[in-house]
C-alpha cells in the first residue's frame, strides 16, 4: 500500500473528519463483485486444505468483493492470543500487530462486539492512537472490520473465530452497503473454514490411526520374538515389554522397535 490513492482532500474539513459525500460505485456494480469473489470462492472448494491455506484464501478473494479494498488481513482473535493468519500485503501485519500489543483497534473491538468496525483514520485517535499512528504510517485512510462466526453444527455451537479487515488508501472508500456486502462475504466464507477444519482433523485422525497401527504390528513382532525366546505365552512377552518399558521411562512402541533393531544387528 505504497501508493496513495486519496488523501486529505477526501475529508470533510470541519468537524468530522468522516470522508466527503462523493459518489460510490453503483450498488448493482458493487453486488455483481462480491457475487463474483463468492463464485469463486465456491469454485476453488477442494475438501483437502489446511485451515491457513483457507483463511489465505478468503482473504485474496475479500480484496474482490467489495470495491476500493487496497488490502485485506484475517485476525484470528482467542481469549490468549491474537494473531494474523492471512494478508494479502504482509506489511499490514505490523499494523495489526501495534492493535495486538496495545490490546485495542478495529479488529479486536469487532471481535468483543461481535459487530463490524468501519471508520476513517483520524476519527480514533484518543480511543486505539497506537492503530491511528500505525496505519497512517502505512498509507491507510480508512477500514472496516467485520466478525468472522463459524455457525452452529450437529456437534458444535457458533463460535466466533476471529476478523476479516479490509484496509483502503481512499479515505471515502467505505459506506453502510459495502459493510453488508462484506458480512455477507465473510458468512459465506465460513463454509469455507468449516470445511478446512473438518479436513484438518480427519486428516489428524487418519494419522492417528495410522501410527496406532504401525505401533501395534511393531509389539505384536517384538512379541512373536518373545515368544521365541523364553518359551512363554502371548500375555507373558506382552507384560515383559511393559515392565522394559517402565524402567526405561519409554514408549512401548520404541522398547519393542528397539527389541527388533537389536535382532537385525545381531
Amino acid at each position: 500500500m505504497s501508493e496513495e490513492r486519496g488523501g486529505m482532500a477526501d475529508y470533510v474539513q470541519t468537524g468530522s473528519v468522516r470522508p466527503a459525500a462523493g459518489d460510490r460505485p453503483d450498488a448493482v456494480a458493487r453486488l455483481d463483485e462480491t457475487a463474483e469473489a463468492l463464485t469463486d470462492l465456491h469454485a476453488a472448494l477442494t475438501g483437502e486444505e489446511s485451515l491457513d491455506d483457507a483463511l489465505q484464501r478468503v482473504a485474496e478473494l475479500a480484496i474482490r468483493a467489495v470495491p476500493d479494498a487496497d488490502a485485506v488481513t484475517v485476525s484470528v482473535v482467542t481469549s490468549e492470543q491474537s494473531h494474523t493468519a492471512a494478508a494479502t500485503d504482509r506489511a499490514l501485519v505490523k499494523l495489526e500487530d501495534a492493535q495486538y500489543s496495545a490490546g485495542r483497534g478495529p479488529c479486536l473491538e469487532s471481535a468483543r462486539t461481535l459487530t463490524p468496525v468501519r471508520a476513517v483514520i483520524g476519527e480514533h485517535e484518543d480511543q486505539w492512537p497506537e492503530f491511528e499512528t500505525a496505519a497512517a504510517a502505512a498509507g491507510v485512510r480508512a477500514y472496516l472490520s467485520v466478525p468472522v462466526i463459524l455457525p452452529a453444527s450437529d456437534d458444535a455451537e457458533a463460535r466466533h473465530l476471529g476478523t476479516l479487515t479490509i484496509y483502503s488508501q481512499t479515505a471515502a472508500a467505505f459506506d453502510p452497503f459495502d459493510e453488508g456486502l462484506l458480512r455477507l462475504f465473510t458468512t459465506a466464507a465460513c463454509a469455507t473454514i468449516t470445511n478446512a477444519q473438518r479436513w484438518t482433523r480427519s486428516r489428524d485422525q487418519v494419522k492417528h490411526l495410522e501410527r496406532a497401527i504401525e505401533s501395534r504390528a511393531v509389539i505384536e513382532q517384538a512379541k512373536g520374538v518373545l515368544m521365541a525366546v523364553h518359551a512363554c505365552t502371548a500375555d507373558e512377552a506382552f507384560r515383559i515389554l511393559v515392565e522394559q518399558s517402565q524402567r526405561a521411562n519409554t514408549k512401548l512402541r520404541d522398547v519393542a522397535g528397539q527389541l527388533l533393531e537389536s535382532l537385525k544387528r545381531s
